[in-house]
């Protein structure tokens, strides 16, 4: 089954970043045979969001995380989404969702 691992980060999170970043190759890299594509995103300040009604500098949402990144994954089921999900060393917030 395919899966999308959407990373969200906290303002907390931002001072760990740094540290975050090796074990992040590291989780690619252990994991790279369930990974199909994956991508970080700049900082949050270089979004644009279209609205119907209008275009907006900034990102959807004002709360406390921020969309960061994902992966896309290719495994056996949920379960392995989740370990997967739980295993990330980075952003304290994973969404999965199916992919179509």
């Amino acid at each position: 089954m395919k899966y999308v691992l959407m990373f969200f980060e906290t303002e907390s999170y931002e001072a760990e970043q740094d540290i975050a970043f090796e074990a992040v190759g590291r989780w690619l890299a252990e994991n790279a045979d369930k990974i199909t594509h994956w991508t970080s995103l700049k900082h949050p300040h270089t979004a644009t969001t279209v609205r119907s009604e209008a275009i907006i500098d900034g990102t959807v949402g004002d709360g406390p995380e921020t969309f960061s990144g994902y992966a896309e994954i290719e495994v056996a089921d949920l379960d392995e989404a989740l370990r997967l999900a739980r295993a990330w060393p980075a952003c304290p917030v994973v969404e999965i969702r199916p992919a179509a």
